[in-house]
Formats: C-alpha cells, structure tokens, sequence
C-alpha cells in the first residue's frame, strides 16, 4: 500500500520541494509515497478567488474563511485518511504519533496562512491540530514538509536498514546517545576507549547510560516523562518496590 499524502495550500509549488530529494525523494520516485498538492484557491466562489476575509471583532491580518477551505477539504477528503491542520495552536507532533501515522495509508494536511483559520472549521470538521514547535512560521507548508519528512523516512524499504531508526531519539522515551567516527584523534580530541574496545555489551551500557544522561541535561520534560513510564510498566513497579 502506498503511503499517500494530500497537502491542501495557497503555495503548491512548495511541494514536494526538499522531499523530492535524499531518501523522501528516492522513495517517491519508487512509488513508495506519493504527494498531490491542491490548491485551495480553487475553491473560491468569487471572480476574485478570494480565500480570507477581515477578522470578526476587528484586528489586524486575515482569516482564511471556512467555506472555501471545507469546499477543498470536502473534494479531496478519502475515507481512513486523517485530516491534520499545521497550526501552534495545536499537539505537539511527537514521534509516537508520526510513527501512528506511517502506519496507515497516508495523511491529508491543511496548511494555515495569514492569522489562520475560521475557527468553525474546526467545529464542523473532523480536524486534527498539530504543532511542530513553540514558534510561528510564516505559514503551515514548512511545518507540514517536516511532517511528512518524519513519516516517509519510516514507510518499509525507505532506510537502508530496518532498524536503521530503532535507538534515535524520542524512539525510546529518550534523546540519541552521541555519535563518532574517524579520525580517532581530531583536534586533540578522541574517540571515547569503550567505543574503541570491541566489547558490544560495554558499548550498548555507554550508549544507554549517555543516553540517558543527556536527556536528563537537556531535556528534563523527556526525561520525567521517561521516567514515569517506566515506573508504571510491570518491570518498573517490581523494580520500584524491591528497591
């Protein structure tokens, strides 16, 4: 099944943009994903394509309005899709939900322009509002190229290796373990001795434990987290009680 992704927009012409390069491009070239960006534009009803209108109660900027939106949305729609809409008004994307999504047969996204959308589109339609940081983009196409980016990388046969994505960060609660290569020396700088010892378990116990105290250091909100999950699995509790 190929993984299929409808972007509506007022840029087209932004996709697929870097996803037709690197892995994402190879594997849309192969058939393994495919993209069909709409513009909502057509949609309108005037002469004039008009896509938004002044905000109600005043304010500056424009609303994209909600009949010309839910018209694109309405046409394109496919039965098991879902319907995301970039906006930081939503959840957080995690790595969790893309992995949900690259699961299923693809994704439509709406992508937000000017102050946004007319908030009774969310009222009347099944939408579901995501976020990809706490910050503002010009628009949602950039935020919905980084989504399909974390998808496609995960559709079968994409990476060269299956467990290619097994231990990067967030796919275990935690952020990647530091990496190295040659030279062994650069800059007065080595490569850590256990890494150079050829003991795979010692290595894999560095790795976990750099693991772990980076996302500690960096990421407090991940580490917590982290931590409560793994107090709450079976092993976790036996462990927490024994201690």
């Amino acid at each position: 099944m190929t993984f299929s992704a409808t972007v509506l927009t007022l840029y087209p012409e932004m996709f697929p943009g870097p996803l037709g390069l690197s892995l994402a491009g190879r594997a849309l070239a192969e058939g393994r994903w495919s993209i069909d960006p709409v513009q909502i534009r057509d949609f309108a009803t005037d002469r004039h394509r008009s896509v938004d209108d002044t905000p109600a109660g005043g304010g500056s900027g424009m609303v994209l309005r909600a009949d010309v939106v839910a018209a694109a949305i309405d046409a394109t729609a496919k039965p098991g899709v879902p319907l995301l809409a970039m906006t930081p008004r939503g959840k957080p994307l995690t790595q969790e939900r893309v992995r949900s999504l690259a699961a299923g047969p693809g994704v439509a996204i709406l992508c937000g322009r000017f102050e946004g959308f007319d908030q009774r589109l969310f009222e009347a339609r099944a939408i579901e509002e995501v976020s990809i940081g706490d910050y503002v983009l010009s628009g949602g196409e950039t935020a919905a190229i980084v989504l399909l980016d974390a998808c496609v990388r995960l559709l079968p046969g994409v990476m060269g290796a299956a467990s290619s994505g097994d231990e990067e960060s967030f796919e275990a609660g935690l952020l990647e373990y530091p990496h190295y290569t040659r030279p062994q020396m650069w800059e007065g700088r080595t490569i850590p001795e256990v890494l150079r010892s050829g003991d795979h378990a010692a290595i894999k116990a560095w790795r976990q434990s750099m693991a772990e105290i980076d996302t500690r250091l960096r990421r407090p909100d991940l580490w917590e987290r982290h931590i409560g999950a793994r107090v709450q699995s079976p092993s976790g509790a036996r462990q927490k009680k024994d201690e």
